[in-house]
This record gives structure tokens, sequence and C-alpha cells, in this order.
């Protein structure tokens, strides 16, 4: 569970990365990087699932992993948009880019899902309450959103990145939880792809920060 001691760790180790890895960003900052993580393609695929065995079993697990990956996604997407007018490298924007064409669809196919088992659907962006789910793996707290609110720049992008890289962790250990012990096959494929595709973004992410 995240604390204020983690969080205050979290934007210390932000701010020194920033400046560490500014150079790295900068070098790289007008190349293209048009790549595929490889998971944007399969959301269509388990919308059509759902849609054909909405009646399938799923499990209390299959629940809690639509109802917290939805949030998470959420942030994600929210942390992305912010890339587009703040951020310096080319690579950082078509990586956001990638993440908001990938995980926007699956919170479709999620919010469809739960409505089809009478689950609670989470509340939807915008205004979402970061706190509110900081307990979750790799969510940011307001304070760590505000911080990236008010970068630009290579600073920006070095903290995007290394925030996204604790992002994509959590969802990659989520989406483990689901493949180890949901029930529902469309979630289950779903959180297999989100630990292949956002595996090989965190690689990429490193890179660019300089750590690969």
């Amino acid at each position: 569970m995240r604390n204020t001691r983690t969080s205050m760790a979290r934007r210390t180790a932000l701010m020194a990365a920033t400046v560490t890895a500014g150079l790295v960003l900068a070098a790289c900052g007008n190349d293209s990087d048009t790549g595929s993580s490889g998971h944007d393609g399969h959301a269509s695929a388990s919308s059509s699932s759902a849609a054909s065995s909405s009646a399938a079993a799923h499990n209390a697990q299959d629940v809690s992993f639509a109802q917290g990956m939805i949030p998470h996604h959420q942030q994600a997407l929210e942390m992305a948009k912010l890339a587009a007018g703040r951020a310096s490298s080319a690579k950082v924007k078509d990586l956001a880019a990638r993440i908001e064409k990938a995980q926007d669809p699956e919170i479709r196919t999620m919010n469809g899902w739960l409505k089809s088992w009478g689950g609670t659907v989470p509340s939807a962006m915008p205004g979402m309450d970061h706190s509110a789910h900081s307990g979750m793996a790799g969510m940011m707290d307001s304070k760590d959103m505000a911080m990236l609110e008010k970068a630009s720049g290579t600073g920006f992008d070095t903290m995007f990145l290394t925030m996204m890289v604790d992002h994509h962790k959590g969802a990659v250990e989520m989406a483990g939880t689901e493949k180890a012990k949901g029930a529902y096959g469309p979630a289950t494929s779903m959180a297999d792809d989100i630990v292949t595709g956002q595996t090989a973004e965190i690689t990429e992410m490193n890179k660019l920060l300089g750590k690969g």
C-alpha cells in the first residue's frame, strides 16, 4: 500500500531522474519511433468475445480486475494526454499516443463486462480522484499528478517516463494476478496482452531514460 513516505520518496526520485536523464532524452528528442507495443490490436477481439459470451462463467477476481484496471488505465490516459503539449521528445509523444490507442478501447471493453455482470462500473474521467486509488499498484497520487502537470520540455519527458514505468509495472502485476486467478476467458486474454505489451513498453521507456 502506498503511504506518505513512499510518495515523498517517489517525488524525490523523480526530481533526481529529471536531472540525470535529461541529456539522454534531449539527444533523441527529434527521432521518431513508430514501433508498436504489441497490445493495441487485441481490444476489438476482446469486445467481440465479450459480446458473444457475456453469460460465460466469471469469478470475483475477474470483477476485481476490471474494476481496478479501469481507473488504472484512466490515469495512464490522463498522463498520456499531457504529453502532446508538454513533451519535447518525439519518441515520448509517440509512446503516449500508442498508450492512448491501446488502453482507451480496453476501458470500454471492461466497462461492458462489468455492465453485463451487474457489477459496479468505476466513475469515468475527467476529474478522477487520484488519491482515492493511490493504494493500487503503480498508481500516482494527486501530488504526483500535479508535479507532472506543471512540468514541460525534457523535465516532463523524464518525469513522464519515470512515472509511467512505475505505472506499467503496477498494471503488469495486476494482470498477472488475473492470469493466475481469473475465470473469464476474454479477461485473462486481455491480462496476457497487458503483460506482454506493457513489459515491452517498460523496456522501451528505460532505454529512453538511459537505463537500457
